[in-house]
């Protein structure tokens, strides 16, 4: 066995032995005599494993040379463009999205590349490349070389017509998703590298198997602002990526976000507050049981911030939710059914836990028949083990909290959100007494807390109603009776 063999057996690179044998031929010409045989193929193979790389996620712009193996997920249209000179023949150009396990990225066919490809390439297909990188408009570009379909090679990539939450991978595109609206966002600026500006929002959209964020780039942006949470819509050629470890799903000017008429099924998965612990990221399901006003404060960097505290009840315990930035503009009143995803679980005031919903947070108000209904005799129970306002941690809360989760945007930057001293808030007590102690009152509210003590709230305060009365979390009623202070000894409630 020759040298020129014995170095190709060693290769990791995909290429024939007679292939090998005429670029060692080729590189000994190039240099003129300079290097012999041996040299030329320690070169050659040194050049080969440079340019083989382990996924599409290691192709980046300044790599002379790429080789790796990819799945077809969408096929552009050829398209006719002049070459400079009066003589010069038109050429053409296909550009092609193609995935691996890693990632996506765009490939350009040239000229009789690209003709032949509009012909024989379909998708699905799983092809081995070889280009070089470029900075493209959309990210990094693969301009091809050479390009052959390769059957032996399995790309676990799924490729379908619509898709479903659970069918979502990296490096998917030209994704079409049906779901129901959950949450929107506002519409956020950015500067691009190139000086122009960018727009960027978010929306999070949920089906029977599971929920997803959207991000929503430039042109499409303003969808977040114009649909509602609650209807049905409709992705159309979305792409994904991931970000801090979660799926994504981006929508640019090729795509759509457009409104449906279609019944589609959200049922969040959460965890009980019961079982919550500081440090976890959780879902959590129940009822609105108070809300405090929305209330402002310096960040350290001298902008100013919001937040807005909830009281939150399942059939297992309640906890303070704390809403961070745009979250805090969220309408939600006592009695509304709502899904909190992806709350930060923290050490909170007087030795409880609290959650925070940032800008990762999505906020879901839920229907009235939805089944994490807390209204149910297990929920009863738990508010008969607490004792009035007690139940709410000291009355009406109104802690801002220790900090807040991170507001950022899709252009990279990270704004972290922490009040300082002259925006923290401290706990109070609701207590106001509108009646002297002894008056005979008439109070209608919102059951904010069933069982005896029944706990409930009009909006401007919360009273607690001594009554043996059968009602359930959500339900409007009216007591009558004596009241001293925040209580009310009812004799009726109807």
């Amino acid at each position: 066995m020759g040298v020129i063999d014995e170095v190709h057996g060693d290769l990791d690179a995909d290429i024939s032995l007679d292939e090998f044998r005429d670029a060692v031929e080729e590189k000994v010409e190039q240099m003129g005599g300079l290097a012999d045989e041996e040299t030329a193929a320690m070169l050659i193979a040194h050049e080969l494993d440079e340019s083989e790389v382990n996924g599409v996620a290691d192709i980046e712009p300044g790599i002379e040379e790429v080789k790796f193996v990819a799945k077809v997920t969408s096929i552009g249209d050829v398209r006719t463009f002049e070459r400079d000179g009066d003589d010069a023949e038109d050429g053409h150009v296909l550009n092609v999205d193609v995935a691996d396990e890693t990632g996506s990225i765009r490939i350009s066919l040239w000229d009789e590349q690209a003709q032949a490809a509009d012909e024989q390439l379909e998708t699905g297909q799983v092809l081995r490349i070889k280009g070089r990188p470029t900075d493209g408009y959309s990210g990094t570009e693969v301009n091809v070389d050479q390009v052959e379909p390769d059957e032996d090679t399995e790309v676990d990539v799924q490729v379908q017509d619509s898709y479903s939450v659970s069918d979502l991978s990296l490096g998917l595109s030209d994704v079409n998703l049906q779901g129901k609206l959950l949450d929107t966002g506002t519409v956020r600026t950015f500067d691009r590298d190139d000086g122009s500006e960018g727009r960027v929002a978010n929306l999070t959209v949920g089906d029977e198997t599971g929920r997803i964020r959207i991000t929503l780039w430039d042109e499409r942006a303003d969808a977040a602002e114009e649909l509602d949470p609650g209807i049905a819509v409709e992705i159309v050629d979305g792409y994904v990526r991931e970000r801090d470890g979660n799926l994504e799903l981006h929508v640019g000017n090729r795509g759509a976000v457009e409104e449906i008429d279609a019944d589609i099924e959200y049922v969040p998965e959460s965890t009980s507050i019961a079982d919550l612990e500081i440090g976890d990221t959780a879902d959590i399901v129940g009822v609105i049981r108070s809300t405090d006003p929305k209330r402002t404060f310096d960040r350290d960097d001298g902008s100013e911030g919001q937040v807005k505290n909830v009281r939150v009840q399942d059939e297992t315990g309640d906890i303070r939710v704390a809403l961070w930035g745009e979250k805090a503009d969220r309408e939600l009143a006592p009695g509304d059914k709502a899904a909190f995803a992806d709350v930060s679980i923290k050490d909170g005031w007087a030795d409880d836990i609290e959650a925070s919903a940032g800008w990762q947070s999505t906020i879901s108000v839920l229907d009235s028949d939805s089944p994490t209904d807390v209204g149910s005799d297990d929920a009863d129970e738990t508010a008969q083990s607490e004792t009035g306002l007690d139940a709410f941690g000291n009355g009406s809360d109104g802690s801002g909290g220790s900090d807040g989760s991170g507001e950022s945007d899709d252009s990279g930057g990270d704004d972290a959100e922490r009040a300082t001293d002259s925006g923290t808030t401290t706990e109070t007590t609701t207590t106001t007494a509108t009646a002297a102690d002894g008056e005979y009152v008439e109070f209608t509210g919102t059951v904010v807390q069933a069982g005896n003590p029944v706990v409930l709230d009009d909006g401007e305060e919360t009273v607690s109603v001594e009554t043996d009365a059968d009602v359930h979390l959500g339900q409007e009623v009216t007591a009558r009776g004596e009241r001293r202070g925040g209580k009310i000894d009812a004799e009726d409630v109807f």
